[in-house]
Formats: C-alpha cells, sequence, structure tokens
C-alpha cells in the first residue's frame, strides 16, 4: 500500500511536467527541456511501464535523449532554457518582500549559469 500510494504520486507528478514540457513547446516563455527532465524522473521513480512509454515518445527523442547520453546541448538549446528561467527567476525576484527569498533566488540564477557554462559541454552545430 505505501508503495503503491508513492508510485501513484510519481506518476501523477511525471504527468504534471509532462504537461509543462508540452505547453513549453508552444509557448517561447516556458522552457520544455527542465520540465521534461523532472517528468523523465517522476516516471522512473514512478513505473517502468510508464517510463518505457516516456522513453519512446518523440516528444524524449527530439528534447532530452540526446543531452541524457552526452551531456551536451548546442548553444542555442542552452538559451532556449536559460533565457526564459533567468526572465522568471528574475521576475519573481523583483516581486518577492522578504530579502532572504531574492538572495535565495539570485544564488539559484548563479548555479543555473554555472552548470550550463560548465557542467554542460556546448556542442557546435
Amino acid at each position: 500500500m505505501h508503495r503503491s500510494f508513492f508510485n501513484i504520486f510519481y506518476i501523477a507528478l511525471a504527468f504534471f511536467f509532462l504537461g509543462l514540457g508540452l505547453i513549453g513547446v508552444a509557448l517561447p516563455v516556458l522552457p520544455t527541456t527542465p520540465f521534461l527532465l523532472v517528468a523523465s524522473f517522476f516516471f522512473t521513480k514512478g513505473s517502468p511501464k510508464f517510463n518505457r512509454w516516456f522513453l519512446s515518445t518523440k516528444l524524449y527523442k527530439n528534447h532530452l535523449e540526446e543531452f541524457l547520453l552526452t551531456r551536451s546541448m548546442t548553444l542555442k538549446k542552452k538559451l532556449y532554457i536559460v533565457i526564459p528561467v533567468s526572465i522568471m527567476l528574475f521576475t519573481s525576484a523583483c516581486i518577492m518582500d522578504k530579502m532572504i527569498l531574492r538572495v535565495l533566488i539570485i544564488f539559484l540564477m548563479m548555479y543555473i549559469y554555472y552548470y550550463f557554462s560548465f557542467q554542460i559541454v556546448t556542442l557546435k552545430k
């Protein structure tokens, strides 16, 4: 019972993030790849059957497969992810009342820049 509750919870989260990723395909202000990465994580935790299904989708193959195999992205794809995320985080920081939350968001933005600059290889295409 305990295990099946978490499986259902993980699968529900996976579909939620998959939905956000699908919206991100159509809306340039919402990045697709990070949401699909989170969806992939939750599909893996929740159900081998749903995970196999997700891995077979064109959405996965077009947006995640190369990154997960090579840990690399083109500069265009990196910017397509980082710029909208930065805009959303910066906007959130500007409207926050608490200074500690602003500082946390700034540190999160710095980590994102570090990670995309130094941890993900930039492909030349």
